[in-house]
């Protein structure tokens, strides 16, 4: 699709896609689908599985490109960023010993470069493979996944058209649902997950489906849906991190929170529930874990300006937050980012430079509490704010407290 057309036009490609049963989408700040090089269907081998047959085929050079896939895969689900290390060296040994028109390599070269934030890496690394076949589905996918991130949204929404008609299905259909759901289509996007859950074959593939279906339920302030998605989901994956974040979410429960996994941003949301409670000192405690948590991600390859000026938020450092947010938006331009930095700018008591990027943050059409309550607040909006509460009542503990406090001033 041409950049010039309009963001009407690039969601309405997709909606008839989905009419044609060519959909699609993953989100990069949340896990995607396992996406492997020669194949974008679910991992059927494990690593363990891998390793036995490399030892014995140490010259395999599309196992070593599927291991470092699945390295990936591995550190986005048990949250350990020394796992990218081993998906990295695994990917060298492909290209060592196939350099040339390794297809495979490329693709699991992307993987982890999008793993790691390095989205514009991956861009090109999709890029290179698909000269090469540019009918690779896996290569499409993780085009997809990064021109999503880094924008235009027209862009974006051409590859994952691509992707749709390219191999219609789990992998497809999860990035089509994203891409309506960031131009606003609530209920086009849940009908492509809902259609990728109906194609998930595999636990995990059940269990992510299930997980993004809770998210988008509870996104819209459905607490019951998302807690019955989160539920079944675990049904069928019962270690799943997404979806025990969800319920710890939806129970706003300190003990379930503690439970999970130390990364990073569950940590800031623990933190956060925490400190609603008054327990600051238990907050403060889960700030500084996310904090090194955070820098080994950064020590891995890892970039994160999000993350990073949410910290520098929590921790009192906006000068920070505001540093690392603008650095995250010269880099790309995705709501997300757009969001952080305004609300970064507003710690700064800059609001008049953060109002333009929080208003930058709904552009696109899709309305996150997040986005509104910061907006509300930046612009001094009671309807922003009562929209915001409208739309999730429990989108943030201290946010969510803070917007009802903020009714009650200007009632």
């Amino acid at each position: 699709m041409a950049d010039t057309k309009s963001l009407m036009q690039a969601a309405a490609v997709v909606v008839t896609a989905a009419v044609a049963v060519t959909i699609g989408a993953a989100l990069l700040h949340r896990p995607s689908p396992a996406i492997t090089p020669a194949a974008a269907a679910p991992r059927t081998d494990t690593i363990t599985v891998l390793q036995d047959r490399l030892r014995l085929v140490p010259d395999d050079w599309r196992s070593w490109a599927r291991l470092g896939a699945l390295w990936v895969d591995r550190a986005r689900s048990d949250g350990d960023p020394g796992n990218y290390a081993k998906a990295e060296a695994a990917v060298r040994r492909s290209y060592a010993l196939h350099p040339d028109g390794n297809t495979d390599a490329l693709v699991a070269d992307g993987m982890l470069a999008n793993a790691r934030h390095d989205f514009a890496a991956a861009r090109d690394l999709a890029t290179s493979a698909l000269a090469l076949n540019d009918h690779d589905a896996a290569a499409q996918a993780v085009l997809a996944d990064a021109l999503t991130q880094l924008g235009p949204a027209g862009t974006a929404t051409d590859a994952v058209q691509r992707l749709l008609d390219l191999r219609p299905g789990l992998t497809a259909y999860t990035r089509g649902s994203y891409d309506l759901e960031l131009r606003g289509d609530d209920a086009g996007a849940e009908d492509l997950m809902s259609r990728a859950l109906t194609s998930a074959t595999s636990p995990p593939d059940v269990a992510f489906c299930r997980a993004q279906l809770g998210d988008l339920a509870w996104q819209r302030g459905d607490l019951a849906g998302a807690a019955a998605h989160y539920e079944a989901g675990l049904v069928a994956d019962p270690g799943n991190v997404a979806l025990r974040r969800g319920q710890a979410r939806v129970a706003s429960s300190p003990e379930l929170w503690a439970a999970l996994p130390p990364e990073a941003s569950h940590l800031m949301e623990y933190a956060d529930l925490l400190h609603s409670l008054g327990r600051d000192d238990e907050a403060r405690v889960q700030l500084t874990l996310a904090k090194a948590q955070h820098d080994l991600f950064t020590a891995a390859g890892g970039v994160d300006g999000i993350t990073g000026a949410h910290l520098a938020i929590a921790l009192g450092d906006p000068s920070a937050a505001v540093a690392a947010a603008a650095a995250e938006w010269e880099r790309r331009k995705h709501p997300d980012v757009a969001d952080a930095y305004a609300w970064a700018l507003h710690a700064a008591g800059r609001d008049a430079e953060a109002l333009p990027l929080a208003q930058e943050a709904l552009r696109g059409g899709a309305r996150p509490a997040s986005y509104l309550y910061h907006l509300g607040v930046i612009s001094s909006s009671r309807p922003l704010l009562e929209e915001a509460l409208a739309r999730n009542p429990m989108f943030s503990p201290t946010g969510a407290a803070d917007a009802r406090r903020l009714l009650e001033v200007t009632a």
